[in-house]
């Protein structure tokens, strides 16, 4: 199983991709430096994702900031550990919080160990993270990709992806998921560097970073 850890990875990936379909070769040409955005595993780094949905950059920031004001480095342990209301003064839903609150006291209790992820398939690692009320899909597919350094994951319900493969191969509407999927099937054991590349390319077309990591 491969694992991405850095730029080489990334350049190691792509080379593969232009080999297993050539339409990419000129996807490649077109979008630019495929960012890496590699994050630690571990709560912090899926907390973060949580925090950033649905919500502009900018408000998501402005609740990180209160958070890590207020928790310093944001772990499992000082996330359990908060008073009840905790979350209201860093402007978190109702929803985010108690995603965040299971997310904290199943790592606390040793249910989840976030870091093992990496080591696991991206099959049984999706199942587990899942398995916690609040976390879907695509929260769970951008953990692994972005914090466990999977190499094989692929969020067919991420919008942007949805868009830029719709742009790059000229189809009249976005692919549904179920298509992307086959779609993506042809880019394994690399599907998360062709994720990567997609949305390198979306922001290259519209001029708006969709990486949902920062």
């Amino acid at each position: 199983m491969h694992i991405i850890r850095g730029e080489n990875d990334i350049q190691e990936g792509l080379a593969a991709l232009v080999e297993l379909d050539p339409r990419l070769r000129q996807i490649v040409c077109e979008a630019g430096p495929v960012p890496l955005r590699l994050r630690e595993a571990g709560f912090e780094g899926l907390a973060h994702i949580i925090v950033s949905q649905v919500v502009s950059r900018a408000s998501a920031d402005a609740i990180w900031g209160r958070m890590t004001a207020r928790l310093g480095q944001v772990t499992a342990e000082a996330y359990a550990g908060l008073e009840p209301d905790a979350w209201r003064t860093f402007g978190l839903s109702r929803i985010k919080h108690d995603t965040l609150a299971r997310v904290a006291n199943a790592v606390v209790v040793g249910g989840l160990d976030l870091q093992s992820l990496s080591a696991e398939s991206p099959e049984k690692a999706l199942s587990e993270l899942t398995a916690i009320k609040g976390i879907g899909p695509w929260t769970a597919e951008v953990y692994l990709m972005f914090c466990g350094g999977h190499a094989d994951v692929f969020p067919v319900g991420d919008v942007a992806l949805q868009a830029a493969v719709g742009m790059a191969f000229g189809l009249d509407v976005r692919p549904l998921p179920k298509v992307l999927a086959r779609e993506a099937a042809v880019w394994m054991p690399w599907r998360s560097v062709a994720a990567r590349l997609f949305w390198a390319y979306y922001a290259v077309k519209t001029r708006r970073d969709a990486l949902p990591i920062d």
